[in-house]
């Protein structure tokens, strides 16, 4: 277990911003026009497939961890299948989509993107998107408390994303050492051989995962799960009620 004050932690995190195990968009590029391209074209923006730019799937993930998924297993739903690339491969197809976004919101800052046509956005029914809701959401939120006026509060396209994949909220975890003593706080870093926490006093903890028991709490973790029961025509249904919710 390490222990280091803010301060170090910026700079650790620095570091490994510029380990060479991070994904090369170069590199990526290439990979993803080998086997992407054909579907979402040689920019990810788009041909037979969904521009990837535009994505919410995209736009939310975090070092990889929802678009790697896609990649792995695919969408046979979608005609989508699962691509066979290694870990590395991965990695620069990641850092080569997320350099597309860059680039492409940098291009665009100020104007509003023409791939979101705000008028055709709202085609679901909203009464049927009022029982889904009801059936799968009023036990976090209700539209007279946390969601009164959210219409109002955010513009249809991000309104759209934030239902389906809401950013913002922090996880916190509980981690037992092997001596036994407890440690609490906001969940920093988790992969398969490594977690770590920044307690409420400011400091950062990290163990190898094998070597502790660990309890997260997830506040978004049951709109993940929802992302696997919701039909194309619930997601529109309940857009389409969230938008009466002025």
């Amino acid at each position: 277990m390490q222990r280091f004050p803010a301060l170090l932690l910026i700079l650790a995190s620095l570091a490994s911003a510029q380990s060479p195990t991070a994904g090369n968009p170069d590199q990526g590029r290439r990979t993803f026009a080998k086997f992407c391209s054909f579907c979402h074209g040689s920019e990810a923006t788009g041909g037979e497939g969904p521009n990837l730019v535009l994505s919410g799937v995209v736009r939310h993930d975090k070092n990889g961890d929802l678009i790697s998924e896609v990649i792995h297993n695919g969408r046979p739903e979608k005609g989508m299948p699962a691509i066979p690339l290694s870990a590395a491969e991965t990695a620069d197809v990641v850092a080569f989509i997320h350099a597309r976004v860059k680039e492409s919101d940098r291009r665009s800052a100020g104007k509003p993107n023409a791939g979101y046509p705000l008028t055709r956005l709202n085609t679901g029914n909203a009464e049927a998107g009022k029982v889904f809701f009801a059936s799968h959401c009023s036990e976090c939120h209700a539209p007279q408390k946390d969601l009164a006026g959210i219409a109002k509060k955010y513009p249809p396209v991000e309104l759209q994303a934030r239902f389906l994949y809401p950013t913002g909220v922090e996880q916190t975890a509980t981690v037992q050492s092997a001596n036994g003593k407890t440690y609490s706080g906001e969940l920093v870093y988790q992969d398969a051989f490594t977690i770590a926490i920044r307690d409420g006093d400011g400091w950062y903890h990290s163990w190898p995962a094998s070597a502790v028991k660990a309890q997260i709490k997830d506040p978004l973790a049951a709109h993940r799960e929802l992302l696997g029961v919701y039909r194309e025509t619930d997601m529109h249904d309940v857009f389409a009620y969230l938008e009466t919710l002025q």
